[in-house]
């Protein structure tokens, strides 16, 4: 009998998702009849973006319990790798001098892992010095080597450059597809950051996590703006590769132009449209991909223990598991799967803004998602990162058209005024009322966990 209820129970847990996502879809495609095609792929290829950084931060909080609050350094970490894999070297700055660049940081590696070996083969007193005339000597060395460079290479062609430049991979057997190299990149960036967070919080109480990601999140968006030798600060980076057409190559060719006539539309919709249908395509493939692989895990023997750690840390210590072993694995790896997110967005757009990377829309954004969709369930963080990131779009569009209708019979004054400003506040909260409105109704989301 209990059988038959369990399966009663997982059935209609199919049919709330299965009526949950044609509902979500009837959103996309009521914006696309109602707006345009155009519109409504931007949206929908941004939002695949999103699902896969939910899909990260749920593997962290839905399957173990770890409380990142610096998603969006970990997606700025992403965003870099494809300036350092596509965008052809400064020839210009690096002969002369920007070469040692390179050099100092390799420096200052070398005196941390010298640190750590000394640190490990010493006692009393002797660690202490010897560790600490190791990091200020590094630190000497790695400046003296390194503000030199920087500043020759940040004065190098400023207008246009001013920066190092990365590897120029573009093509791979002869296809333009050489920034998708800067994926995996991407992911083993935010995953080599994740890990330094990881040894050194994840030990101690879960509030020291929470304050680490917060303040290694700042950091890194800090740097992207800052150093300019990088990726040029905040001048931005342009122009880089991506692995499908560009819309203007395709305007430009006969062919293209009868098969928009076939069409019965021009060629600068057709080719718009072509080529955000290519990118929806790619980003289905790697989106169902990680969600593959996560129901895979997560319904393994792994996936047990890792649920098992996080319901009751203690009882399964007490069963032998190494419980921040663990913890370090999965943090991890919901970062890679954030970094991945990055390059993918940075790819797409074909430019990196490091101001862009804010923490209201690359954290709690992203923390909304998992939560309204139902954390623990994969399904659930894209169901929630579809219909947020649809709102959170849409909204700022509906809120200063819903306030000029309700103050259209006002006087001029500057209580008007007052209302018209407060419509652009509209997007957040809209997103706060229906994130209560869940936690509320539905505590464990939209989809929750089995």
């Amino acid at each position: 009998m209990s059988q038959n209820r369990v399966a009663e129970r997982h059935g209609s847990q199919r049919m709330r998702a299965a009526v949950l996502f044609a509902l979500v879809g009837l959103l996309f495609l009521l914006e696309a009849l109602t707006g345009s095609w155009n519109t409504m792929l931007g949206i929908f290829n941004m939002a695949l973006v999103s699902a896969i950084m939910a899909l990260g931060v749920n593997m962290q909080w839905g399957y173990a319990g770890l409380f990142n609050v610096g998603i969006v350094g970990f997606v700025a970490l992403g965003g870099l790798a494809p300036v350092l894999i596509s965008i052809p070297p400064n020839h210009e700055a690096l002969a002369a001098g920007g070469w040692r660049i390179p050099v100092a940081l390799l420096v200052g590696v070398l005196a941390i892992i010298a640190a750590i070996l000394v640190y490990g083969r010493t006692r009393g007193r002797l660690r202490g010095i010897a560790v600490t005339a190791i990091l200020i000597g590094g630190f000497v060395l790695y400046r003296a080597i390194f503000d030199p460079a920087v500043e020759i290479v940040e004065t190098t062609n400023p207008s246009f450059a001013g920066n190092i430049g990365g590897l120029g991979i573009n093509r791979i057997f002869g296809l333009h597809v050489g920034v998708l190299l800067a994926w995996p990149v991407g992911m083993l960036l935010a995953a080599g950051a994740a890990w330094v967070i990881g040894k050194i919080a994840l030990g101690l109480r879960s509030d020291y996590l929470a304050i680490a990601t917060l303040g290694i999140g700042e950091i890194i968006i800090a740097v992207l703006k800052n150093e300019d030798w990088l990726a040029r600060g905040v001048k931005n980076m342009t122009n880089i590769p991506r692995p499908v057409p560009y819309e203007v190559d395709l305007q430009q060719s006969t062919y293209w132009q009868g098969w928009a006539a076939a069409f019965g539309t021009d060629p600068v919709t057709f080719s718009t449209i072509f080529v955000k249908l290519c990118w929806m395509a790619l980003f289905l493939v790697i989106l169902l991909g990680i969600i593959w692989l996560s129901e895979r895990a997560i319904n393994s023997p792994w996936g047990r223990m890792m649920r098992a750690i996080r319901d009751n840390e203690t009882a399964a210590e007490a069963m032998g598991k190494d419980v921040t072993r663990r913890h370090l694995q999965i943090f991890v790896i919901g970062s890679a799967v954030c970094g991945l997110a990055g390059a993918m967005m940075v790819t797409m757009n074909g430019v990196l803004v490091p101001s862009e990377y804010t923490p209201l829309r690359y954290t709690f954004l992203v923390w909304v998602m998992v939560i309204v969709g139902g954390s623990g369930n994969n399904w659930g963080s894209v169901l929630g990162a579809f219909l947020i990131y649809y709102l959170y779009i849409k909204v700022g569009d509906w809120g200063p058209s819903l306030m000029h209708s309700l103050t259209a019979g006002m006087q001029p004054g500057p209580i008007k005024d007052h209302l018209v400003d407060s419509a652009a506040h509209m997007r957040m909260m809209t997103l706060g009322v229906i994130l209560l409105l869940v936690l509320r109704f539905s505590p464990r989301g939209l989809l929750p966990e089995r």
